[in-house]
């Protein structure tokens, strides 16, 4: 009896999901990890991979506005999805998003290696609130890992992001 080894690419899924603003029509491999998607297939690679096991958080983007670890997730479960990465928080222009002028600003990243999970774990929290207390932070961003900062300068940008978009909200000149 002979053994027949099959070498036939697995089938594609098609995948319709919209990163950072932009509808995409998709097909991918049904193992194809988002993290994988964005980097590769869109270009987009201020998606950071880490660990490639969920543990470090360097690779965390906003799935339908919860922040979700890229190397966590088939990009084939994601039919239907909005995905927002790193890219989407700054202008057009070049200019920095409130969070990032914060990090910026108040020392919160060093090697940057980091700091992309970092600046979409902080995107969620000042979402659902622009005043969030140090154990907030703390409790939002414990799952991304920094080997540089030492955290202090994390949680202090944080907090001053979350000021200057409540200023921002309230038209206050930031």
């Amino acid at each position: 009896m002979s053994e027949t080894t099959s070498t036939a690419a697995p089938e594609k899924v098609r995948v319709r999901l919209t990163v950072n603003g932009t509808s995409h029509d998709l097909l991918v491999e049904p193992r194809t990890l988002l993290a994988d998607l964005l980097r590769g297939d869109l270009g987009l690679t201020g998606t950071h991979l880490g660990c490639e096991q969920g543990v470090c958080g360097s690779c965390t983007v906003l799935v339908d506005g919860t922040a979700t670890r890229s190397c966590l997730v088939f990009a084939a479960q994601l039919d239907g999805a909005t995905v927002r990465t790193v890219e989407s928080l700054g202008g057009v222009d070049g200019s920095l998003h409130p969070i990032q002028r914060a990090f910026h600003e108040n020392h919160g990243l060093q090697c940057g290696f980091c700091t992309p999970g970092m600046l979409m774990g902080t995107c969620e929290l000042l979402e659902r609130t622009t005043e969030p207390d140090p154990d907030d932070v703390r409790e939002a961003l414990g799952g991304n890992l920094c080997r540089c900062t030492g955290y202090q300068n994390i949680v202090k940008s944080v907090c001053a992001a979350g000021r200057a978009l409540a200023a921002e909200r309230n038209g206050a000149q930031v």
